[in-house]
């Protein structure tokens, strides 16, 4: 008989700060080797090239992804004009000689101005995106076709910052799933001498912000100290904008075991209206979800997510076992 996987030590997010040249993967790596245990996952893929925030969870935590999937991301972003790569940002290869013009800020506003809002973004053909179970990076590689179908995404600020020579320096808050070096090279395109993405760093992940984040080298310090737990957000603080309810044992013992429950008015409390520093302007973009709720035992434990049925009822979505 198959032993029953031991649940992990501690449970909670934990921000990082990816440096560049990393993978989102090799981070993930990193931080099962310092936690000691594999029962880690993240919040959304960064590039080699990106640096900033990474949410990663941890235990029990990475039950939780399917609530994060809506997040809005907010980046900096430099693109450099004067030659278009076929990757689009600055690892790929240039695509003709350089010829860097002389930036007109009223031009890049008016553009960047242009794409706030829906649209549909071709993915770069050097992406993740899957064509029949592969990745679109492995056929372009090979100097095969690649296919890809536009995805709608949407913008909510695209605001040039600075110009310094060639390069711009833009504030992008986006949906997620929008490629940041697309924007880039039909930016590019629309100037008349090609663009690319020369630098980026994402700083924030919905409330997950570059102020909470750590360095690799800085939580490798903390593990050796024995501090590492204390870097992360308890399991008891995520999804704070979700309302909550502190229920009683006989209805916990419903929740635990999936059934539908009823919480009276004066048992819920409402979730977080105000975003902390450095978060995004909202928390979610897309269509509006059903209402959540955060579901805590007498001892102020997370048991549950459950979604409204109809008012005051719920179903749980997400139960958490019991520790030991």
């Amino acid at each position: 008989m198959p032993r029953k996987p031991q649940p992990a030590p501690f449970d909670g997010a934990l921000v990082v700060d990816k440096p560049q040249g990393k993978t989102s993967h090799d981070v993930v790596d990193a931080i099962r080797h310092l936690a000691g245990f594999r029962q880690v996952g993240h919040l959304g893929t960064l590039d080699p090239l990106a640096t900033g925030v990474l949410v990663v969870l941890l235990g029990r935590a990475t039950r939780l992804v399917q609530f994060y999937s809506g997040r809005r991301k907010r980046y900096t972003a430099g693109f450099r004009f004067g030659f278009a790569t076929d990757s689009y940002d600055s690892d790929g290869e240039a695509q003709a000689p350089d010829n860097p013009p002389a930036l007109d800020a009223a031009m890049l506003e008016r553009f960047a101005a242009e794409r706030i809002g829906r649209f549909p973004q071709m993915p770069p053909i050097f992406s993740a995106k899957k064509i029949n179970g592969r990745p679109a990076y492995e056929l372009a590689r090979k100097k095969k076709e690649v296919e890809l179908k536009p995805v709608e995404v949407e913008l909510f600020e695209f605001k040039l910052m600075e110009i310094s020579g060639p390069i711009a320096r833009f504030v992008i808050e986006c949906s997620s799933g929008t490629y940041i070096r697309s924007l880039a090279h039909e930016m590019g395109e629309k100037v008349g001498c090609g663009a690319h993405l020369a630098e980026i760093c994402r700083t924030a992940v919905g409330e997950f912000s570059i102020q909470q984040a750590w360095k690799l080298d800085d939580l490798a310090e903390a593990a050796r100290s024995g501090k590492f737990k204390d870097c992360l957000i308890p399991l008891e603080n995520l999804l704070p904008n979700f309302p909550s309810a502190n229920v009683l044992p006989v209805i916990e013992k419903r929740v635990r075991h999936g059934a539908r429950f009823n919480v009276t008015l004066s048992q819920l409390q409402p979730g977080r209206t105000e975003n902390p520093p450095g978060a995004t302007m909202e928390l979610d973009a897309g269509e509006p979800r059903p209402p959540r709720l955060r579901v805590f035992d007498s001892q102020k434990k997370l048991i549950a997510i459950a979604e409204a049925v109809v008012p005051r009822t719920y179903q749980p979505v997400v139960v958490f076992e019991p520790l030991p």
